[in-house]
Order: structure tokens, then sequence, then C-alpha cells
């Protein structure tokens, strides 16, 4: 973690968002790798101990923050942005102190909150003008960065309603376009996808991840939905009970296995493809996994352990042999949420019943 003591160096840089170029005022910290950094940072109420310890650094690129509800999670981004004092232990964010930098960190940071917070009676183009003329920008280029924004989060056709008619997802987007249009260099995302069915999710994972790819902006997000996380960001950071419990890399949590997984067509001589292969590859020594309980829904894929190369081999002549099409041979990944649940057996379980519900929320893929 960079010292306060450390001298800042500032350069102005040319950033273009959503086609509008401008001189953007930057700090580089040490190394220019640490977004965030917080450093035994402890959140306590009378009686609730909201962030207990927490040590964590965060480079840049798209960073997925997951835990439970109450697990902590808005708590660390109000600290963050300066908003709420730490009870104890220390935070920076682009090499500022949380503590004493709290409005110069909110002048580069976009902020989406989880709840919904819009004025129904205005339009999007309206409120996110506003937004941006609240975060410095001049009358012109408010409007056109605002225009450029609503645009790139879909909303352009429909950005003179009056947000009260919107959808949920349209409002999430609203959302999203104040947060990004004064060009922060880091924005936090407090559940984007709330609310959302699953093409609006899809869509809205989608618009987090371009943030960053096209835009160079580091992205925190927050979300109890480990399945999310596992498709759009580079790094995870697991927190539960407002204690660290892993932070990795996503090609970490989902490194590839041993185990392969085998997909065959059926025919009329093998009406259940999948079951004649299974009896195959038994006969020939091959133990296949319980695909049902090591993958959920996977009922019609075979899961096996591969011992070498000869192991691709046999499967390719036991499908060969029952004149079967091979869909797909391809080794696992681990699923994030496969992991988290093997990081909580090696912990203490001693917990009650509401706790190890919350837990049972934050693996799933969705809702």
């Amino acid at each position: 973690m960079a010292s306060p003591r450390d001298p800042y160096v500032w350069s102005l840089t040319r950033r273009q968002l959503c086609g509008v170029t401008t001189g953007v005022a930057r700090v580089t910290t040490f190394e220019d790798v640490t977004v965030i950094a917080t450093e035994s940072l402890s959140k306590r109420f009378p009686r609730v101990t909201a962030l207990d310890r927490l040590s964590v650094d965060v480079g840049p690129g798209v960073t997925g923050l997951v835990g439970a509800n109450g697990a902590g999670k808005s708590t660390l981004i109000k600290i963050l942005l300066g908003l709420s004092p730490a009870t104890e232990g220390r935070a920076e964010v682009l090499g500022l102190d949380v503590a004493t930098k709290g409005g110069a960190i909110r002048e580069r940071v976009g902020y989406m909150p989880e709840h919904d917070c819009l004025p129904p009676d205005v339009s999007a183009t309206e409120f996110v003008v506003h937004m941006a003329r609240m975060s410095g920008l001049p009358p012109a280029a408010a409007r056109e960065r605002t225009a450029d924004t609503l645009r790139h989060v879909g909303l352009y056709e429909e950005r003179y309603r009056p947000i009260g008619g919107y959808s949920t997802g349209m409002k999430q987007r609203v959302k999203l376009a104040q947060a990004l249009v004064h060009d922060p260099q880091l924005v936090f995302l407090d559940e984007p996808t709330n609310g959302l069915d699953p093409v609006g999710r899809d869509d809205m994972l989608g618009l987090i991840r371009r943030i960053y790819t096209d835009f160079g902006i580091s992205v925190l997000v927050t979300s109890h939905l480990l399945g999310e996380l596992e498709r759009t960001c580079d790094h995870v950071v697991v927190v539960d009970g407002g204690k660290l419990l892993r932070s990795s890399s996503t090609t970490d949590f989902t490194q590839t296995t041993t185990t392969l997984a085998i997909e065959v067509t059926d025919t009329d001589a093998h009406p259940d493809g999948t079951r004649a292969v299974r009896e195959a590859l038994h006969a020939r020594g091959v133990e296949v996994l319980d695909a049902n309980s090591a993958l959920p829904g996977a009922g019609h894929i075979l899961l096996l352990t591969a011992q070498g190369e000869e192991t691709y081999d046999v499967v390719r002549d036991a499908v060969a042999d029952l004149g079967l099409g091979l869909v797909r041979m391809e080794q696992r990944r681990h699923h994030i949420a496969e992991v988290f649940k093997d990081d909580h057996n090696d912990q203490d379980t001693g917990n009650d019943q509401d706790t190890g519900e919350q837990r049972k929320e934050a693996v799933g893929h969705g809702s």
C-alpha cells in the first residue's frame, strides 16, 4: 500500500468516453498498480461488526466483491467513498487516504447505489446532465457527455421519457450512466443486477465489462451471485461476516482440472447415449463421476478423471464403437461457487442457521 506521505504523480491524459475526448487529471499511485488498498479495516456498530480487520489490495480491471447479504459490502463502499469513518485501520483509493481525502476521491470515482434513488418526474437526460454538472462539467460538456453516455448504456432512444415510466432494467441503466458521465477513473457498482431478469442481467454484465475494456475505467462491482462475477471479473474478493475469505484472480478460482466433461448424441440403437457410454467406459475400467452432484444441471454430461492422454483415446473409441456422435470432450473448470464452498469447509463452521442460509444464497448462479 502506498504511504500517504508518498508524493502523488499528476499528469493530464487524453481520455475518451463515448466519443467525447477531454483532458483528465490523473493520479498515479505507487507503481500505478493499486486502485484500492485496505489495511486492518474495521467498522463496528454497538451490536454488529460490519468489517473485521479487512486487508486487501485491488488492482486495475473489473473486480468482484462477493458475499451474502449483510457481509459488509455496502459498508466497505461507504468507507472507501469517505462517507463513513472506519472504526480502525486505514484505506486508500487511487492513492488517496479515505479518512482525509474523501472529497478528492469522490471527484475521481463514480458510484451506482444499490437502491432506487431516481426522481420519477424528470427524464434520464435531465437527471444525468444534473449529475454531470454536480461533478464539475460545464453545461455544454455535460449535455454532450450525457447524450453519449446514455447511448452507451442503451437509453438514447428513451432519454427524454420521465424516469417514473421506466422498467427496472432501464432505471439500472440510468444509475450506471450517472456513475460514468464525469469520466471517473474508478466506479463502484453496488448490486447492479438487482431485480433484473436473465436477459437484463446478461446485458448489464456486458456493459460492466465494457466499462474497462472500452474506456479503461476500473470497476468494483458487488454481488451475492458468484456466477455473475465468474463471467465478468478479472479478480474476485470474497467476504463473509466482514472478514476476508479469499482474494484471487478469476483464473485462479476457475483453474482447469483433470476432470473431463463428455457429451454425446442419442441414436435409435442407443436412445440413452449417455448411459451407453457410461457402461462402455466402466467396462474399459474408466471411472465415471456423478455428474449431477459435481456439475449442477448436467444430467446428460459424463464427468471422468483423465489419467493421461490415453483417456481421450479410450473415450473416442467407446463413442465410435457405439456409433454415437461426440458433442464435446473438454477439461472442466472449477466454478467459483465450488471453491467458495471448499474454503468454508476449511474454516470454523460454528455459525447459526441464518448465516448458513445466506451462504446458500451467495453461492447461487442466478435467480
